[in-house]
């Protein structure tokens, strides 16, 4: 992997950047940066995640959740303020793993639309 590559991955928590790079080892440079460009518009901070859950503690509760494609439980949050604050708490100490696992999500849906392209 050329500096570049690792220069366009540097803002990435080490769990993810790890996972990014073994699915990209085994594409050419090109590949590769066409998939950092694409996976770097669809992925979610972790910084962004742990803001919107705050908030749902002073306004609307589950932001978090419609930011990981999880429509129901955002709905579900909204609706009962979080799960009277439960489930926001819960967030907040789990908000890590929330942006890893619609990361991970994002990743995948990248990587199949460019084996779809290159087919």
């Amino acid at each position: 992997m050329t500096p570049n590559i690792m220069m366009m991955l540097s803002n990435l928590e080490a769990e993810e950047a790890m996972f990014i790079q073994s699915l990209i080892k085994d594409m050419s440079e090109d590949q590769q940066k066409t998939f950092i460009m694409m996976y770097q518009n669809k992925r979610r901070d972790t910084t962004l995640i742990l803001i919107t859950t705050v908030i749902g503690f002073f306004g609307f509760a589950g932001i978090q959740r419609f930011l990981t494609d999880q429509i129901g439980m955002g709905i579900l949050y909204f609706f009962t303020g979080g799960l009277c604050f439960i489930g926001t708490i819960v967030d907040l100490v789990n908000y890590k793993s929330l942006a890893f696992e619609y990361n991970q999500k994002a990743a995948y849906d990248t990587l199949h639309m460019m084996k779809t392209w290159h087919s």
